[in-house]
């Protein structure tokens, strides 16, 4: 059995997976951290807190994994001591002081504090499993300035950087006194984890060339896999390696279920679901329908980061909806249609994107939701039984450990199916999709390359 811990902005998970995916243990603990303007720091020590309740959780059981894995958010950094203590606050992944990737959060630490060894959340967590300070993986270094590529940091001269490994090293093994605080066995295998982004893809099998995960919750987040690193000009979509040696590019967009939520408060959102089926463009031809239906951009917030780079980006919505259910549907179409575009902008980059496609996140909960996207996708999806991240590092964790040959085979082992959804008709949203595109063009938001390429492809498909 094999172990994963999920370091989330909210809380901890930890689950303990047998070796054909069942889940035999879960455990979970809360986190808060302090927000004031753009600053968004949390207590490193709070983290070790929710992690020994986390884990005593999911072994209450009496179960004992032969090695773990650890994912956390992308970004988060703090800078600890020689013997991996923690000498600051962590500066969370959506601080503002110094937003973008790269080394702009350490740099600001470092300036507040003085030196100090870069650590990222995950690297804290695995140290003090440790009883000492262990490498970094390449994945949660990425933010921090690491070219995966070249196997270097891109500014080498940064005092405080920690060594490097691939994800799936196994790195150290749990200590004695971490035991006695946690439960694990000592000796347990600590293997070098991923972001939690990754964990979810990981956890939802996507890991053969050409397939993709599609997560979406508060925000859509795409992620596929190709043999060679993606090349973006815009800089939207960037690619972690992944253990097998594959690349694992991806993108996330700003548009999901945070902008329902901030529409819809007090929703009920079976009920509204029921009601919208009944306001999908008709069956008659699209392009009239498009004139007459809402057609929704639900941005969450201000600023788009993907399928296109526009920081001043707001929601809209062309048309008026006669009804709370017609502005509804619009919102959840306008997601799917956003999506099909994020599909789009990569088959533009050339990545492989006819592949399985597979729907995680918290909008798999609606069964609505899930039909029209594969509607408005018009291709098959599958939804996995379970795809929390948590799950996805201790598939991790068990191809670290030596019990599958690759990554790929670890994940067809253990992540289990619930359902395959397949699209009951195509074509009746191509108006709408149209629509949505040229609006983004007009507004000088999307590039008219992009553009040009998802009314190429839109005809193709017909």
């Amino acid at each position: 059995m094999w172990m994963g811990i999920d370091l989330g902005t909210q809380s901890v998970r930890a689950v303990v997976a047998a070796d054909d995916g069942a889940i035999l243990g879960s455990g979970s603990a809360p986190l808060t951290g302090r927000r004031d303007g753009r600053r968004h720091e949390q207590l490193p020590a709070d983290w070790w807190t929710a992690v020994r309740e986390a884990v005593r959780g999911a072994l209450r059981d009496g179960h004992r994994p032969r090695a773990l894995a650890i994912c956390a958010t992308s970004g988060t950094v703090l800078l600890t001591d020689d013997r991996g203590r923690e000498l600051t606050p962590a500066v969370m992944y959506d601080d503002g002081r110094a937003p973008g990737r790269g080394t702009g959060r350490a740099r600001l630490l470092l300036d507040a504090y003085g030196p100090g060894r870069i650590t990222h959340q995950a690297d804290l967590i695995a140290a003090r499993l440790a009883g000492r300070p262990l490498p970094t993986d390449s994945s949660h270094a990425l933010k921090t300035g690491y070219d995966p590529e070249r196997g270097e940091f891109a500014d080498p001269g940064l005092p405080g950087l920690p060594e490097v490994v691939r994800p799936g090293t196994v790195v150290g093994e749990v200590s004695r006194a971490a035991g006695e605080e946690t439960g694990l066995p000592a000796g347990t295998a600590i293997v070098a984890g991923m972001t939690d982004g990754c964990a979810a893809q990981i956890a939802s099998g996507s890991l053969t060339v050409g397939s993709w995960n599609s997560v979406l919750g508060t925000t859509l987040v795409l992620k596929g896999v190709t043999a060679t690193p993606l090349r973006d000009p815009s800089g939207v979509v960037y690619s972690h390696l992944s253990p097998d040696g594959d690349w694992l590019p991806g993108g996330a967009s700003n548009v999901g279920g945070g902008a329902l939520r901030t529409a819809f408060p007090d929703a009920d959102p079976a009920a509204l679901d029921a009601l919208a089926a009944d306001r999908e463009p008709a069956d008659r031809a699209a392009a009239d329908r498009a004139a007459v239906a809402p057609v929704a951009y639900p941005l969450g917030a201000r600023g788009e980061r993907f399928p296109f780079l526009a920081p001043d980006a707001t929601a809209f919505v062309l048309g008026t909806p006669a009804s709370d259910a017609e502005h509804w549907a619009a919102l959840l179409q306008g997601v799917a249609l956003t999506e099909r575009l994020c599909l789009d902008y990569l088959d533009l980059l050339g990545a492989p994107v006819d592949g399985p496609l597979t729907f995680t996140g918290g909008a798999v909960r609606s069964a609505y939701w899930t039909a029209l996207r594969a509607e408005i996708l018009g291709r098959p999806v599958r939804v996995p039984e379970y795809s929390e991240p948590a799950l996805g590092m201790a598939v991790l964790a068990a191809y670290g450990a030596g019990a599958a040959p690759t990554l790929a085979a670890a994940a067809e082992r253990m992540v289990r199916l619930s359902r395959t959804v397949h699209p009951a008709r195509t074509g009746r949203f191509t108006g709408p999709y149209l629509t949505l595109v040229g609006e983004l063009e007009r507004r000088g938001w999307l590039p008219s390359a992009t553009a040009a390429h998802a009314r190429a492809r839109t005809e193709r498909d017909r």
